[in-house]
């Protein structure tokens, strides 16, 4: 494992343990050359997912990319990244129990967007402006409302 910070090859484990859902190998590592600590995950190497993209292209599932949608709507929100990783590992494992082997791209999106709408709002619509591609301020207002009529229900 090559060290993020300076590019050490040769480090030592010193934590190891399963995520939240067991679907993974959390190490802690320490580079035997700088001493800085870092993170890896280890997963089992599962059948390829392919994604139907709306114009119908197919593209191979990437897990990073979901998990850079969520960083890019969780930014500067209380959201840890462990949480983030975990929502990630949520939405393929959800799509991996699938008999087939070919999802739709705006499935993944509905995914994240029901784990995100339990968890923070802000995130929640910050993810589904980009990911619906709101055409005007009626529909992101609209979206909006939904949210605020739920949380007054919420509090009485």
């Amino acid at each position: 494992m090559k060290c993020p910070f300076c590019g050490y090859k040769e480090d030592k484990v010193v934590d190891s343990r399963a995520t939240a859902e067991e679907s993974a190998v959390r190490r802690r590592r320490e580079c035997l050359k700088c001493g800085k600590r870092f993170t890896t995950y280890e997963y089992v190497e599962e059948v390829s997912l392919m994604v139907i993209k709306k114009d119908g292209r197919r593209e191979p599932f990437d897990r990073k990319k979901v998990l850079a949608g969520l960083m890019r709507a969780c930014e500067k929100r209380p959201i840890s990244l462990e949480k983030m990783e975990e929502i990630a590992t949520q939405v393929e494992r959800a799509i991996q129990k699938k008999s087939d082997r070919e999802v739709l791209a705006n499935r993944i999106g509905e995914l994240v967007m029901e784990r995100l709408k339990s968890l923070d709002d802000v995130a929640y619509v910050r993810f589904a402006s980009v990911y619906r591609q709101f055409k005007d301020v009626g529909q992101f207002m609209a979206e909006l409302k939904d949210i605020l009529g739920k949380e007054k229900r919420k509090s009485r």
